[in-house]
This record gives structure tokens, sequence and C-alpha cells, in this order.
């Protein structure tokens, strides 16, 4: 018996899967380099996580964000510009408010509130100076 052509069979039929493994075997590799280089960021940002939280408590604190209502800036603006302390009536006449009780009151008030967040430093018992 002439076995030449079935080993002639499997020569092509090895062939074949050769080639057919070599796509998927590329593809392992260049994904295990994509893998390689993920992991390597991966890594770099876990340093980076590490030292930025390390020096978080190191950073000076940036001043808190100013209440949602108009007038907090303009107050600020006001203290700021100002060569003494001013009262919350000062303050209402600087921003043209009528002086009114209820006016004067919420400025007051306002003002109190820029204290207590430390945007504003109080010189004495109702005398609001400009940033600390």
């Amino acid at each position: 018996m002439n076995i030449r052509p079935l080993l002639d069979a499997l020569d092509i039929q090895e062939s074949a899967t050769r080639a057919q493994a070599d796509g998927p075997r590329t593809q392992i590799g260049q994904l295990q380099t994509r893998l390689r280089e993920a992991e390597t960021h991966l890594e770099h940002l876990v340093i980076t996580r590490k030292t930025v939280t390390g020096l978080a408590d190191r950073l000076p604190a940036g001043p808190p964000d100013l209440p949602e209502h108009p007038d907090y800036p303009r107050i600020l603006a006001v203290c700021n510009d100002a060569t003494r302390p001013l009262r919350a009536k000062d303050v209402c006449q600087a921003l043209d408010h009528e002086l009114l009780p209820k006016n004067i009151e919420g400025t007051r008030a306002k003002l109190k509130r820029l204290v207590k967040l430390g945007i504003l430093p109080e010189a004495d018992t109702g005398s609001f100076t400009g940033s600390p």
C-alpha cells in the first residue's frame, strides 16, 4: 500500500492548520503587548494617586465657594475696597440698597455667613473688613 498520498494530504492539512493558528497567535502577541502597556499605565496611575493623596494634606486649603446669592460677590468687593471696617448699614449703602431694617438685617446675615465660612474677617462685633 502506498501511503504517500495520505502523507501529502496530512501535510496539506497541517500547513492549513498552521496558517490558521498564525492569525490568533499574532493577535495574542499584540494583545499581550497592549495588556502590558495598560498594566504599566495602571501602575503609574496608582503611584500618582498615592503621591497626590500623600501630598494633599500639605496643600493649603482653597477658599470655600461663595453662596449662590448674587449679593455675595458684591459684598466682598465692597469690603475689599474699603479702607476701614464696615458695618452692615455701610455695606447696604455701598450696594445701593434702601436703608430699611430688613435690608440691613439681610446684609448683616450675609456678612455673618461669610465670616462663618472663613471668607470675610470680622474686625469687631458687627464690623467687617476685607479678605483675611
